[in-house]
C-alpha cells in the first residue's frame, strides 16, 4: 500500500502539480528567478546579510545556511547517482529543469513565510506554511495549517531525523568500521547540545559547517573537472542529447530520463515542500522578497552546483559507462568514480561528506519538528522539552535500526504535506505577487535596500511585531517613491 501511494504521488500527482506551478510562478512573476539573480550575490554580499538586528535576530546569511543544511543531503550523492543509473545521463538535463523552475517556486513560498512570521518573546521569529495558511488563508484553513503542522512532525521531525541518524551510523561503519551503537549514542549527545541551544545555536552551527562542506565537495568536483577538462564539452552534450532521447540504448529512454531526473531534482531541492520557509522565517530582513531571493538562490546551490558535482564525477569517471549495465548503484557509484579519480581515498571521501550532509540535515530536520510545535502551543517549554528528548532517543535508536518501512511512510507523509503546501502557494499567489511588486517598485525607485512597510499590507493580517523598520528607513523609502522614475 505505502508502495503504491507513493508510486501514484510521486510518480504521477506531485510531478505534474509540481512543475506546473513551477511553471505558472515562474512566468507570472516575469521570471523572477532570472531577474533578480545577481540581486541574490548583492544581498549576500551585503553587511547586513550577516549581521543580526539590535534584537539578536538570525541574519539573512543564517537562515540561508540552515536551509541548505536542509536540501543538501543524501540526494546529492546517492540520488543523483541513482537518477543516472536509472535514467541514463540525460536525467541531469532534467533536473537542471527542475532547479531553475524551482527556484521561483522556492521564492514565493519563502516570501511568503517571512511576510507573515510572528515575533517572539524570545527575539526570533517563527513562521513557515502553517502561518501563511492560518493568517494569509483565514480562519476557515485553519484545520489545513493544523494538518500541515502534524505532518511535518511526522515526516521531517520523527521519521526522516531517525532516517539521517541510520545513514551516517552505517556510512561511517562502512568507512571506518565504527559500530552503529558507538556513532548513534555519539550522535544523540551532539545533537541534545545543539537542540537545547535553540535556534540561535543550530544556525550557528549551520553557518559554520555548511560552507564547509559544501565548498569541500565543490572543490573535489572541480578537481576532478580541471583533470579532465577535455573531456567536459563531449560529457554535456552526452546530456543534453540523452535528455531528448538523441543517443541510443541510454537508461530507459527519454521517459525515463524525464522521470527520474524530475523526481530526483524534487526530492533534492526540496522547492514547493514546505520545509525551507520554515527556517527562511527566521531571519531578519528589512522586506521579504530579499529571503525569497536567498532562498531561491538555495536551490540553485542544492541542484545546479552540488548535484552537478556528483553527476561530472559520475560522468568523467571510468566507472558508469553509458547504456552498459552495471550492478553499482547509489552512493557505492559515486564512492566507486570518485576513486577512480583520485584513488581509494575518494571512497573514505564520499563517506565523510555524506556523514557531514546527513549531520546536518539532522539538526534541520530537528528544528523543523520543533516548529511545528509551535504553531499549536508558542513558548510552551515542557511541550518543546519532550520533543528535543525523543528526537535524541530517535537519533541513537535510527542508528541501529533498519528502517525501510519507516522511510517509505515518510515518503508518503511528505508526499501530503507538499500537497498541502501547493493547495496554499496557488491561494496566496496574488498576496505574493503585490509583495513582490512592492520590492520591484523600490528597486525601480532606486531605492538600494527596499523595506516593506506592514502598515501598506494591514489587510493580510501580518504581526506588525515581526516588522518593527527604522522611521528614517521608511521615510527614505516613502520619499524615493514620489519622485520619477
Amino acid at each position: 500500500m505505502l508502495d503504491l501511494l507513493n508510486d501514484l504521488l510521486w510518480g504521477k500527482v506531485l510531478i505534474v502539480v509540481l512543475i506546473g506551478l513551477g511553471l505558472w510562478f515562474t512566468i507570472g512573476s516575469r521570471f523572477v528567478q532570472f531577474r533578480y539573480f545577481g540581486r541574490m550575490f548583492r544581498i549576500l554580499g551585503a553587511n547586513q546579510a550577516f549581521s543580526k538586528d539590535q534584537h539578536g535576530h538570525l541574519s539573512s546569511f543564517q537562515a540561508l545556511m540552515l536551509s541548505v543544511a536542509g536540501r543538501v543531503g543524501g540526494g546529492n550523492i546517492a540520488g543523483v547517482a541513482v537518477a543516472i543509473t536509472l535514467g541514463g545521463p540525460g536525467a541531469i538535463f532534467w533536473m537542471w529543469v527542475v532547479g531553475l523552475i524551482g527556484m521561483a517556486t522556492s521564492y514565493f513560498e519563502c516570501t511568503l513565510a517571512q511576510a507573515y512570521k510572528k515575533a517572539e518573546p524570545d527575539g526570533t521569529y517563527r513562521g513557515g506554511p502553517a502561518h501563511y495558511i492560518a493568517r494569509g488563508m483565514g480562519a476557515k484553513w485553519g484545520w489545513l495549517a493544523a494538518l500541515y503542522s502534524v505532518l511535518l512532525l511526522m515526516t521531517f521531525g520523527f521519521g526522516f531525523t531517525a532516517l539521517q541518524s541510520y545513514a551516517v551510523a552505517t556510512s561511517f561503519e562502512d568507512a571506518f568500521g565504527i559500530p552503529v551503537l558507538a556513532t548513534g549514542a555519539v550522535l544523540a549527545v551532539v545533537i541534545g547540545v545543539i537542540l537545547f541551544g535553540g535556534v540561535k545555536r543550530i544556525a550557528k552551527v549551520a553557518e559554520v559547517l555548511v560552507p564547509v562542506m559544501a565548498i569541500g565537495y565543490l572543490l573535489i568536483a572541480v578537481g576532478v573537472i580541471v583533470l579532465n577538462l577535455e573531456q567536459i564539452p563531449g560529457v554535456i552534450a552526452l546530456i543534453v542529447k540523452s535528455a531528448f532521447g538523441l543517443e541510443p540504448a541510454i537508461g530507459g529512454g527519454i521517459g525515463a530520463a524525464i522521470l527520474m531526473g524530475v523526481k530526483r531534482g524534487l526530492f533534492s531541492n526540496e522547492a514547493g515542500l514546505g520545509s525551507a520557509p520554515n527556517v527562511a522565517a527566521v531571519a531578519y530582513v528589512p522586506h521579504p522578497a530579499n529571503q525569497g531571493i536567498v532562498q531561491a538562490f538555495s536551490v540553485f546551490i542544492d541542484t545546479l552546483i552540488l548535484c552537478s558535482c556528483t553527476a561530472f564525477i559520475i560522468l568523467l569517471g571510468t566507472v558508469y559507462e553509458p547504456g552498459a549495465a552495471t550492478d553499482i548503484g547509489g552512493v557505492a557509484l559515486t564512492q566507486a568514480s570518485l576513486a577512480s579519480h583520485v584513488g581509494e581515498w575518494g571512497r573514505v571521501f564520499v563517506s565523510i561528506a555524506l556523514m557531514l550532509f546527513g549531520f546536518t540535515t539532522i539538526i534541520y530536520n530537528c528544528y523543523l519538528g520543533e516548529n511545528s510545535l509551535s504553531y499549536f502551543s508558542d513558548q510552551n517549554r515542557p511541550l518543546t522539552t519532550a520533543y528535543r528528548v525523543v528526537a535524541i532517543g530517535l537519533c541513537g535508536w535510527g542508528a541501529t535500526t533498519d528502517l525501510g518501512t519507516v522511510f517509505a511512510f515518510a515518503d508518503v507523509t511528505m508526499g501530503f504535506l507538499a500537497l498541502a503546501n501547493l493547495l496554499a502557494l496557488a491561494m496566496l499567489f496574488k498576496p505574493g505577487l503585490r509583495i513582490m511588486r512592492d520590492y520591484d517598485e523600490q528597486i525601480a525607485a532606486g531605492i538600494e535596500e527596499p523595506v516593506f512597510d506592514a502598515k501598506r499590507f494591514a489587510d493580510l493580517d501580518i504581526d506588525p511585531e515581526a516588522w518593527v523598520i527604522e522611521p528614517e528607513d521608511l521615510a527614505r523609502n516613502a520619499k524615493a517613491r514620489l519622485q520619477p522614475a
